[in-house]
């Protein structure tokens, strides 16, 4: 650790609503949307504007903390900026910067030019249509036809080596990362040269499928494994060229990585708040998926922090171009009290070990009847499972009579439970106590409602979303993205 991180407080600007409002540069404006926080504009970061290739003047800027003497080598981050955006309007609306005063790396901040658009490749159908002008005047230059010959992608490269003779950087500790179309070219430039970085993430702008795959569905890459991270947001839906199609283009997205990388095992699952991660271990590289609850497009204010926390801080490219892990500032490691269970599913994954339930988890409404006529209301549904299951999650043991209609389940501690089909009360300790729905008997045993044990008798959080269940031992919220990563790759 270098330094402390200190935010500096700001002139809220809650009427700006600009997708970049110009006036926030050099000045103490903030502004906020949907968690797209910025900082006040950092008086270290310095523009430059220079001729670096093609004859083309560029605009970037540099990041260099307090603490950088030119002592030792540091580590190195590109951070690339959405489409319309900036360079000094990615430093603004991430905290690398604030990062980097803690840690003592650099950062690099490219802009995308006049265009403010970069120049990544499209499939063949729609190189037309990125040629075309657009209404408001900005022009999108059209992909070169050889990956040598793009103008934005050499910037970066000549950009890093320009930096790398300035300054004392560790040539096994460049990383890059980007939002948006920044994310889009960063994993570009990491399929066609990844092995000049040790590590890459993104938030927002998956890749098409079509990019990433042939007819054959072999992946197309020329960059090799790297350390990946991948963030996604829950109700993003851009780029829209996708169509609605998201959760598609974000598992093919992820699974390009993970066959890249050589993640070949399930991965661990931590969520964390509204922080959905699986931390995948790769025979050449590892991955981390994180998708955020409830987050629209864009960016969190703390990705800079969690990608450097969780990954950039423990990954480094050694000198025979292999990727080698180290000490993170924080271990990826799945939560160590965990249940996740999927209707429909006779899987589980328990403290990320995935074992068989002796039947399916089912649904089980609770419903009003009295006074609608005949109709009903549903006031709940909840996830079902055999009470044997029940007593493995919880190390208990069961005894059954009645014909296995009826079943008391015992604790550690001697705490016991008593189950009986029909019935939406349950013995405990010898008192009643209503459960969320009634004990059926289905697939030839008693099932009961697990989430209640779980939040009931062990006070544990229960989340659902999609279908999909998690229980465990600390606050955690479900997002959409993670379940179907759970239904597709764990009980599916």
């Amino acid at each position: 650790m270098e330094d402390k991180i200190v935010i500096t407080p700001g002139t809220p600007d809650d009427n700006n609503r600009d997708y970049l409002p110009e006036a926030i540069k050099g000045s103490d404006l903030v502004v906020n949307e949907n968690g797209n926080n910025s900082q006040v504009y950092p008086e270290r970061l310095v523009e430059y504007k220079d001729i670096v290739v093609n004859g083309i003047e560029d605009t970037w800027y540099e990041y260099i903390p307090a603490s950088y003497d030119g002592s030792k080598k540091v580590p190195l981050v590109v951070s690339m900026h959405g489409g319309l955006m900036t360079g000094w309007g990615q430093a603004i609306y991430t905290s690398w910067t604030l990062v980097a005063d803690r840690e003592g790396f650099i950062v690099l901040f490219p802009s995308a030019g006049l265009r403010r658009f970069w120049i990544v490749d499209c499939e063949k159908e729609k190189l037309e249509a990125a040629a075309t002008p657009r209404e408001d005047g900005i022009y999108i230059n059209m992909p070169p036809e050889h990956p040598e010959d793009n103008h934005d992608m050499n910037l970066v490269l000549g950009l890093v080596d320009r930096l790398k003779a300035k300054y004392e950087i560790d040539e096994g500790r460049v990383f890059i990362q980007g939002m948006s179309m920044g994310n889009m070219m960063t994993s570009q430039i990491a399929r066609y040269y990844g092995s000049v970085f040790a590590g890459k993430a993104g938030s927002g702008g998956p890749s098409s499928p079509a990019l990433l795959f042939d007819e054959q569905d072999e992946t197309i890459n020329r960059g090799g494994p790297l350390a990946v991270w991948q963030t996604r947001l829950e109700h993003d839906m851009t780029p829209p060229h996708f169509k609605g199609d998201t959760e598609y283009v974000v598992r093919r997205n992820r699974e390009y990585w993970c066959r890249i990388n050589g993640c070949d095992s399930l991965p661990e699952i931590s969520i964390v708040g509204e922080d959905n991660f699986a931390f995948y271990t790769g025979a050449k590289a590892d991955l981390v998926f994180r998708d955020v609850k409830n987050r629209d497009h864009g960016q969190t204010f703390d990705d800079a922090e969690v990608v450097w926390d969780y990954l950039f801080s423990g990954v480094r490219r050694t000198t025979d171009g292999s990727i080698v892990r180290e000490q993170p500032n924080i271990s990826r490691q799945g939560d160590g009290c965990a249940v996740v269970l999927m209707e429909g599913s006779s899987k589980a994954y328990i403290n990320n070990r995935l074992v068989t339930m002796s039947g399916p988890a089912i649904t089980r409404q609770k419903l009003k009847y009295h006074g609608l006529n005949g109709d009903s209301i549903v006031r709940g549904e909840y996830l079902c499972v055999p009470v044997s299951f029940a007593a493995e999650v919880y190390g208990g043991r069961c005894t059954f009579s009645e014909g296995g209609l009826s079943a008391e389940l015992t604790l550690p501690g001697g705490r016991k439970l008593q189950f009986a089909r029909g019935s939406i009360g349950c013995v405990v300790d010898n008192k009643v106590q209503a459960m969320l729905c009634e004990a059926v008997f289905q697939n030839g045993e008693l099932y009961v409602p697990i989430q209640w044990i779980s939040q009931s008798l062990f006070n544990h959080f229960a989340s659902s979303s999609e279908g999909v269940l998690y229980m465990t031992d600390h606050y955690a919220i479900l997002s959409k993205n993670m379940a179907h990563l759970i239904r597709d790759e764990i009980l599916g």
